[in-house]
C-alpha cells in the first residue's frame, strides 16, 4: 500500500500545480482586452490545459487503485476525487488523504 500512497500523493502534488496555470489562464482571458498583454499569457497557458486534463485522469485512476487497496469508503473516495478538482483544496485533499491511508495502515 505504500507504493500506492507515494504514486498517489505524486500525482496529487503535479495535478495540484498545473491547476494554477490552467485557472490563472482562464481567468486573464476572462477579465483583460484582447490587446493586453495578459491575454496573450492567458491563450498560452491554453496549451497546459489538455496536459491537466491527461493527468487528472491519471490521478483519478492512482485515487481508485490506492482505494480499493487501502479499503477507503466510497464516499471518501469521491469526496477525495471532487476535491482535487479545487485550486489549494486539493492540496488539504491530498493531506487529509494521506493522514487517513496512514491511520490505516498503522490499523493492520
Amino acid at each position: 500500500m505504500a507504493g500506492s500512497l507515494v504514486r498517489y500523493r505524486v500525482m496529487a502534488f503535479v495535478v495540484g500545480f498545473f491547476l494554477f496555470p490552467v485557472v490563472g489562464g482562464w481567468l486573464m482571458t476572462l477579465l483583460t482586452g484582447p490587446d493586453s498583454v495578459w491575454q496573450d499569457v492567458g491563450e498560452w497557458t491554453a496549451a497546459i490545459s489538455p496536459v491537466h486534463g491527461v493527468l487528472y485522469m491519471i490521478l483519478l485512476v492512482v485515487t481508485a487503485l490506492l482505494s480499493r487497496e487501502a479499503g477507503w469508503s466510497v464516499g471518501f473516495t469521491i469526496t477525495t476525487m471532487l476535491l482535487a478538482t479545487i485550486p489549494v483544496v486539493s492540496f488539504v485533499a491530498e493531506r487529509r488523504a494521506t493522514r487517513h491511508t496512514r491511520e490505516l495502515m498503522a490499523a493492520e
